[in-house]
């Protein structure tokens, strides 16, 4: 028989432009080997603009979902996207707890690209409280790592990432990495932390454009490299090299952002990114 690829359970919202969310997932774990289990939490009804509603599913759906496929394959990854719920976050954190020893890879998708929002405060304070202390590695960009740090919108804006990323820290998960795409800097900065502070930074070209599930394609290209074996630091850093790539090769096949490519080297298009990103221990 034919070896079985690494198998990546994933909790996300579906998104019928195939941006972000479910299929953006799908697509990012099968370009890089793996094989996902899609877990749907939400059906939204969006397009490339931005989106008009969306509807949760009922958590004992999510939760059968996914306990019926853990007890019949073995799971290399948990990748966890929009939950849409608190409900759906406690099933989430219960099965967290009963696999501690897969890894979970969470990105806190707390608004779609066009800044609709999917995350109440409510939600947020049950992530700190619940799921982040199950959490491997999450993958905030600096917005949303100073909104899972603190409550208060004007201390908010004070923080730096690094003082975003401690704590977080503290609410339990192993690693934090957060990019910089939304800081004003001549390059995107992304930064992984542990509990002890920084492990490693990265720098990569601005790119001109506004882009459709490249949060979705960062974190699931982590889990798929973590799910093959891959070491946290180097993970990290072949995950955003792999979103690199994809973001530079994106097509705008709507009116509104552009959509990474996430088969870029299907089609023979991608470009050498070694000289476009700079990254070394911390």
């Amino acid at each position: 028989m034919t070896q079985t690829p690494p198998i990546v359970l994933v909790f996300a919202g579906n998104d019928p432009s195939a941006g972000a969310g479910l299929a953006a997932d799908i697509l990012t774990l099968s370009a890089l080997g793996c094989h996902p289990l899609p877990v749907v939490t939400a059906v939204t009804v969006q397009d490339t603009a931005g989106m008009e509603d969306f509807q949760v599913v009922e958590a004992d759906w999510v939760s059968d979902q996914a306990r019926l496929l853990l007890e019949d394959m073995p799971v290399a990854a948990i990748k966890v996207g929009v939950l849409g719920s608190v409900e759906n976050l406690t099933v989430v954190a219960e099965i967290a707890a009963d696999y501690p020893d897969i890894p979970l890879i969470l990105d806190p998708v707390f608004a779609t690209g066009g800044g609709d929002e999917f995350a109440s405060e409510e939600l947020i304070a049950a992530m700190r409280e619940l799921l982040l202390p199950h959490t491997t590695v999450l993958t905030p960009n600096s917005l949303e790592a100073r909104r899972l740090a603190s409550d208060d919108a004007d201390e908010q804006e004070g923080l730096t990432p690094d003082e975003a990323a401690l704590r977080i820290r503290q609410f339990g998960p192993e690693f934090v990495l957060v990019t910089g795409t939304h800081e004003n800097t001549p390059t995107v900065n992304n930064v992984l932390y542990n509990r002890s502070g920084r492990v490693r930074a990265d720098s990569w070209e601005r790119l001109p454009h506004s882009y459709h599930g490249s949060g979705c394609t960062l974190a699931s290209a982590l889990a798929a490299f973590l799910a093959n074996g891959m070491e946290m630091s180097q993970a990290a850093r072949e995950a955003q090299e792999f979103t690199y790539h994809a973001l530079k090769n994106a097509y705008r096949p709507g009116m509104g952002q552009m959509i990474p490519d996430r088969m870029f080297w299907a089609r023979g298009s991608g470009e050498d990114s070694k000289d476009e990103g700079e990254g070394e221990p911390a």
